[in-house]
């Protein structure tokens, strides 16, 4: 008979922690009605880049080596990474140069700032590759990437990209006299949202793209043109 009455009490002490879970389990369920949280990519602004330049002026806020993404909306003044890109045109021939990546740029908390990369692969038949064009891939930590294909065609390519910090500004004052790029090229700036299940369509909407608080429109002058439309054609 005790050991029924064992018997009897951890079957009930099990039964009975087996209702609390399924009660526990319910109300969790019902509390929550299974809401989350889950963060959703926001487009802030899809636009063409007409072209790529410079201030003509100095302006006491940017760096010396700042480079301007001319855009049709926006001016997208890469405040990091600019120089290197300049750089890039100069060093190397352009026509043997290709964009990997979209212009694709995140913006955290949408106040004017974002960050990317430019992505470019270079190719040229081995024996065409020069020497000062290997010191310079090795200065700036340049990866060789040729693929097979390449190797039997007796081509070498090498990889880099270029980590970007920037600032959106107005559309530049001339636009209009600038030389464009052959062919439209998109850049977009995005972020992330967090969103709950129950929220229906946007009932919180990012804004569109916010600019740099202290932006203002200015002159650019453009980079080689030529040699741009060369890589972005």
């Amino acid at each position: 008979m005790k050991s029924f009455g064992k018997l009897t009490l951890v079957a009930l002490a099990v039964s009975s922690l087996t209702l609390s879970g399924c009660a526990t389990h319910t109300l969790l369920s019902k509390d929550s009605g299974g809401m989350r949280t889950e963060k959703v990519k926001k487009t802030l602004v899809s636009d063409t880049v007409l072209a790529f330049g410079k201030p003509s002026l100095r302006l006491s806020n940017l760096p010396a080596d700042a480079v301007v993404i001319v855009g049709q909306k926006h001016s997208y003044v890469l405040t990091e990474g600019g120089g290197r890109f300049e750089r890039l045109l100069t060093h190397l021939d352009p026509k043997n140069i290709k964009v990997t990546k979209p212009l694709n740029f995140y913006s955290a908390n949408n106040d004017g700032s974002f960050t990317g990369s430019l992505a470019f692969k270079y190719t040229k038949l081995k024996d065409d590759v020069k020497k000062d064009e290997v010191n310079f891939f090795i200065q700036n930590g340049v990866e060789e990437c040729t693929s097979h294909s390449e190797k039997q065609l007796n081509a070498q390519s090498f990889c880099f990209e270029i980590p970007l910090k920037g600032l959106s500004y107005p559309v530049v004052t001339n636009q209009a006299s600038l030389q464009t790029l052959s062919r439209a090229y998109p850049v977009t700036i995005y972020t992330h949202e967090e969103k709950s299940t129950y929220q229906h369509g946007d009932s919180n909407p990012v804004q569109k793209l916010v600019l740099f608080p202290f932006a203002v429109a200015f002159d650019v002058v453009t980079l080689p043109f030529q040699a741009l439309n060369k890589i972005f054609d």
